[in-house]
């Protein structure tokens, strides 16, 4: 099971997003779908029965989109690369150029679709919901990579970071090791040699890819994407909680951001469970403790949650 889950944060628009983007990939489906009630008002600003989170799947890869308001927006911080290898799908190319149409409509292209240096088909594109993508031709000839990768862009100060970071990740995470590593050529200003034009590496046995930008740009890591890592137990929540958070009094519901400003949240498997139970004095109990909480502590939620 997928340990890491891109979290996607929408005002009122999960559900809908979710429907889209199962119905334009070749395989995809919806999961859970949690929906507010009237505990924690005061805080998310949510009618009873709006959805709260949408769990859907594309091309074998989990995400969840959240409603959570309009505090936090999608950027190009964080997008998602989706491979086409014509060396294992001789209809690559067309189905590249049939999802990139999908994804355009009402949106708007990063990069526009065309050949490149390091591709024959590549383009970026921010979708009608603020989420970007980067569709591209790939030839990998060793390791294969799945059709979707998480992507990290660092921009503004923390711009030169990449490689670092990767590294911090694969330190932290079990089943992690480097991918490749491609730096800036010479002639590249106003990105210095040193810094990443693009590499990836495993954490947790799933791919990422992440790249510097010292150019300008209007945005930085923020909730609007986030990466939700599911736990087993106590004992793994308060490691990733003490290892990835870089201000321990910040953070809300097991969520935090590292020192590059990459917000992640760091939930038990079996919350969503008793967030969505049949019986709602039970789930709502368990809402009231969570949103009390920074870092999750799971005896308490489920003392909560059982009414002890």
């Amino acid at each position: 099971m997928q340990k890491i889950i891109p979290h996607i944060w929408f005002d009122r628009e999960a559900e809908e997003a979710a429907k889209f983007y199962t119905s334009i990939f070749r395989s995809g489906k919806i999961g859970t779908v949690t929906r507010y009630t009237d505990v924690g008002y005061d805080v998310h600003h949510m009618p009873a029965g709006t959805a709260m989170t949408a769990e859907f799947e594309i091309e074998g890869f989990s995400f969840i989109a959240l409603n959570g308001g309009p505090l936090f927006k999608r950027n190009p911080s964080i997008s998602f690369f989706v491979n086409f290898d014509p060396s294992r799908d001789p209809e690559a190319h067309a189905r590249l150029d049939e999802l990139w149409a999908k994804l355009s409509e009402g949106g708007k292209a990063l990069m526009p679709l065309s050949e490149y240096p390091f591709s024959k088909r590549y383009g970026w594109v921010e979708d009608k919901f603020g989420v970007s993508w980067q569709l591209i031709l790939s030839n990998p000839g060793g390791e294969e990579r799945p059709v979707i990768m998480p992507s990290l862009m660092f921009t503004g100060d923390m711009g030169g970071k990449a490689e670092e970071a990767a590294r911090l990740y694969t330190s932290v995470f079990k089943d992690a090791r480097m991918g490749m590593v491609a730096h800036y050529p010479k002639g590249s200003e106003p990105d210095p040699e040193t810094s990443a034009m693009f590499l990836d590496f495993m954490i947790a046995g799933q791919w990422f890819a992440a790249m510097d930008s010292a150019r300008r740009h209007d945005f930085a890591f923020n909730e609007g994407i986030s990466l939700l890592v599911l736990c087993d137990d106590q004992k793994e929540i308060d490691y990733y909680w003490d290892t990835l958070n870089r201000n321990k009094d910040e953070g809300q519901c097991g969520w935090l951001h590292d020192r590059f400003g990459v917000s992640w949240q760091i939930t038990p498997r079996g919350m969503g469970d008793m967030l969505n139970s049949s019986d709602r004095s039970k789930s709502d109990r368990a809402m009231a403790a969570m949103l009390e909480m920074k870092k999750i502590d799971i005896a308490a939620l489920r003392r909560a949650f059982e009414g002890r």
